[in-house]
């Protein structure tokens, strides 16, 4: 394993085991400004473990958190490092067991390492040198052609004022695809894409780097093409984000886009 990739998940390791200890223990919430947009002291908790870790080995690198003090937005330049405590919060409030710890080794922007940590599921996803695992064995996504066969999630949250386009991104997946699925949690959600389970995620609204750099990095590794709502390679600061398992992109990619018909 790289140094990189073996920080990364010994970082999201010992996050996720903070976190952990507070899962359905009756912890206090708090929001962001939004209604949905929910945070806990387990939030908190677990970035402080997760950067303490990265800083053990890697005391000058930049980090980027969706908590706290650390930086917002990833450098174009150079090694950072990108962290969710917790992705799927408002999972984890609820007693849900779909959520992530999630953190990325960046260089000049883009995914090197990382791993997404499901301490609840007991999976564990690595993106290391270029390839995806999942709990050590290499991950491919899925080599489905029929469309019909596909499932598709519409990931991330569209906020009230933007619900048509929700609706919107939902009817392009039901009826072009044989289901859909919706976990709440982006890096899970890309994780199982790369692993074959489903094989699309799609959203036209801007993802933060904390929510998709890991999952990104590993549906790519795992064969599979992710872009932008323009059918551009995806980046860090790109609008939208449509992955599939490449045998049927386009069609995926048409259905991020009846979100845009209705903006």
């Amino acid at each position: 394993m790289s140094e990189r990739a073996d920080c990364a998940l010994r970082a999201a390791e010992a996050g996720a085991a903070v976190a952990s200890g507070s899962f359905r223990d009756g912890i206090a919430v708090e929001t962001k400004g939004q209604k949905t947009d929910v945070v806990t002291q387990a939030d908190h908790d677990a970035q402080a473990q997760v950067v303490s870790t990265i800083r053990d080995r890697y005391a000058d690198d930049p980090i980027v958190g969706e908590e706290d003090e650390e930086l917002g937005a990833v450098p174009d330049a150079g090694p950072a490092w990108v962290v969710d405590p917790i992705d799927g919060t408002n999972n984890f409030v609820r007693g849900i067991r779909t959520w992530t710890t999630s953190v990325a080794a960046t260089v000049d922007g883009e995914p090197q390492a990382g791993a997404t940590v499901c301490p609840v599921l007991e999976d564990t996803y690595l993106l290391d040198s270029g390839t995806a695992y999942q709990n050590g064995e290499e991950l491919s996504v899925s080599d489905r052609t029929d469309p019909e066969e596909f499932v598709v999630v519409p990931t991330v949250w569209w906020e009230f004022d933007r619900r048509e386009e929700y609706a919107a991104a939902c009817a392009g997946i039901v009826e072009r695809f044989g289901d859909m699925r919706r976990f709440g949690s982006a890096q899970l959600e890309l994780a199982l894409c790369a692993a074959g389970a489903v094989d699309g995620v799609i959203t036209n609204v801007h993802v933060m780097p904390w929510d998709s750099l890991v999952g990104v990095g590993l549906v790519e590794a795992a064969g599979g093409v992710v872009t932008d709502i323009d059918g551009e390679p995806w980046r860090h600061d790109s609008r939208g984000l449509v992955a599939s398992n490449g045998q049927a992109h386009d069609a995926v990619l048409a259905a991020a886009r009846e979100a845009e018909d209705v903006r």
